[in-house]
């Protein structure tokens, strides 16, 4: 069941099922001093949160999300990825991948289609090796030692698929201490969290940023 919380946008102000409001600067939750009008304020996910978050708060969470899976990915898992990157662009946060073909180009894609921004570690030297739909190309010239770049980077990681590429990102991603989302077949690595849709998986990511995850 997902979070709610209660947004009033005017006065900046977002409390959650506690009373408790959320400060974006220290990025917790402290004892709202007031009792609220209930009348200015709308139930909202985290998602919506993360949204005001991201793009009214003035505060946003500059750390990206990284999203990895197979560059050979079934049609499902594609579609997946392109969800995920709309949902992601749509709040407002910024993508991290390896910046490739498979799961890596269509989340990018899904981040382009709605003004997002994407950043690719690349594993060569050449940033034209990049799919079309990178924001940012970076060509680390590391080889797949970029994987644990990208697992250090990130805030959290969505896993879309899987491969002995992304297995070694998860794998860095729970060594590093980062929360790891699977769905699409993600490899069942212990502390995975293992979600049925692109909605869950955003979901998911955005609670942790609200520290309620």
């Amino acid at each position: 069941m997902s979070v709610i919380f209660r947004l009033d946008s005017a006065s900046g102000t977002l409390l959650d099922s506690e009373g408790r409001r959320f400060d974006p600067i220290m990025r917790a939750w402290e004892p709202s001093e007031a009792t609220p009008r209930n009348d200015t304020f709308k139930e909202v996910d985290a998602i919506a949160a993360v949204t005001w978050l991201q793009r009214e708060s003035g505060h946003p969470l500059r750390v990206p999300i990284g999203v990895i899976g197979p560059r050979e990915a079934s049609d499902v898992q594609l579609a997946a990825a392109l969800e995920v990157g709309e949902l992601l662009g749509d709040c407002g946060l910024t993508v991290i991948c390896g910046g490739r073909q498979g799961v890596m180009q269509a989340v990018c894609e899904g981040v382009a289609r709605v003004g997002g921004m994407s950043i690719a570690l690349l594993p060569e030297t050449d940033p034209a090796a990049a799919n079309p739909y990178v924001s940012v190309a970076i060509a680390t010239g590391i080889g797949e030692a970029r994987n644990a770049l990208i697992a250090r980077a990130s805030f959290c990681l969505i896993a879309i698929g899987d491969s002995f590429g992304t297995l070694s990102e998860i794998a860095l991603g729970r060594q590093f201490g980062k929360l790891v989302v699977g769905l699409e077949r993600a490899a069942n690595v212990e502390g995975v969290r293992h979600v049925g849709s692109a909605l869950e998986a955003v979901s998911i990511a955005a609670e942790a940023i609200l520290g309620v995850t």
